[in-house]
């Protein structure tokens, strides 16, 4: 039998503290986003009701804020547009 490691399972669900350690955010970050309806999609699972994240929609939400952050987004810079020129008044 040869030394191999054994594959890692990657969850397709993560609990809120391993979603935050995921996102590289606080446990308490996400909870604050969830209840200001901010953050990344969640729902509740069983009886107890357990918060759960998908992790492809972590991956989906995480990829949307930086596209709309103007940063990381060329096209939302404001110092890559064209100045816009001011409308010359007519003398009445």
């Amino acid at each position: 039998m040869r030394n191999e490691p054994e594959p890692s399972i990657e969850a397709a669900f993560l609990n809120a503290k391993n979603a935050a350690k995921y996102m590289g955010i606080s446990v308490n970050t996400l909870y604050i986003w969830r209840h200001r309806r901010q953050g990344p999609p969640s729902f509740r699972l069983g009886p107890g009701g357990r918060v759960m994240y998908r992790r492809e929609l972590l991956d989906a939400w995480l990829a949307e804020q930086q596209e709309a952050d103007s940063r990381s987004n060329a096209a939302l810079n404001p110092l890559n547009k064209a100045p816009q020129q001011r409308e010359r008044r007519r003398a009445a």
